[in-house]
């Protein structure tokens, strides 16, 4: 979910994935509020992303850097949100209520 949204609108993306989810809710004791919670966290943490709105406003006006090294810095950041973002939201907003 973390990489599409790191490619597509995050409201958008959170819209499609609630309904998916709702299976998941009926099949298990997960916390609802938690997990839409943590679809949420996941799916906007990367608006920092180059690729999304937020991200390539942020590099258009960086003003005064290398943008270069600053569009790697911004590319290794959101890498690493990418992968540690939704592991961490599914572990403190689901897994304690759950």
């Amino acid at each position: 979910m973390a990489i599409t949204s790191a490619f597509a609108f995050s409201t958008a993306i959170l819209t499609a994935i609630i309904p998916i989810a709702v299976p998941l809710l009926l099949a298990s004791h997960l916390s609802g509020a938690g997990l839409i919670a943590a679809l949420a966290v996941s799916t906007t943490i990367v608006d920092t992303s180059p690729f999304s709105t937020n991200g390539a406003l942020v590099l258009s006006n960086a003003r005064g850097v290398d943008t270069r090294r600053f569009y790697r810095q911004v590319i290794g950041y959101t890498g690493g949100i990418v992968a540690l973002g939704p592991v961490v939201a599914w572990g403190a907003l689901v897994l304690p209520w759950s």
